[in-house]
């Protein structure tokens, strides 16, 4: 296969604590780099256009999507994907949520709205579902699992504060 355009350049990318050293082609997106070569494919690609939200991972803590990220930009920067949510065996309390409360049907968006809503509870954008809402519309559930997804958001933000 003939490669066209820049070669491949090195770089360093730490991913869910863990540094990784890649050549890519500079144009790579981060969700190329992830699934197809760093076989992290929690991270799903949905339009590729950055409209759907599949493919939400944290930058440096704050939500990016990856489709629209490109890897190399990402050098020096701490990435979080879906599988680094996890302690060991212990799933995040949002996973256990969005499994108590059927918050997923089909599966493919839930790792970009999970991804989002443990953001959403970080940066305090959880008050009410109107508020949850609207900090998670960029995120896209063709199954329209909403209100399951809003109950889980609830669960995990309750137990956080307590109520």
């Amino acid at each position: 296969m003939e490669i066209r355009g820049p070669d491949g350049v090195r770089m360093e990318l730490v991913v869910n604590g863990v540094s990784r050293v890649l050549h890519l082609e500079p144009r790579v997106s981060l969700l190329d780099a992830l699934r197809e070569h760093m076989a992290l494919t929690g991270t799903k690609k949905g339009c590729d256009q950055g409209t759907c939200g599949a493919c939400t991972v944290w930058v440096d803590g704050r939500r990016v999507l990856a489709c629209l990220t490109l890897a190399i930009t990402c050098e020096g920067r701490d990435v979080t994907t879906i599988e680094g949510l996890t302690e060991g065996d212990e799933l995040h309390p949002m996973q256990r949520a969005f499994l108590e409360h059927d918050a997923l049907q089909c599966g493919y968006c839930t790792p970009g709205q999970i991804m989002s809503a443990v953001a959403l509870l970080n940066e305090g954008h959880a008050e009410t579902d109107r508020e949850i809402a609207e900090w998670m519309s960029g995120n896209i559930c063709r199954c329209a699992a909403y209100p399951h997804i809003r109950s889980a958001i609830r669960e995990v933000r309750d137990r956080k504060t307590g109520q």
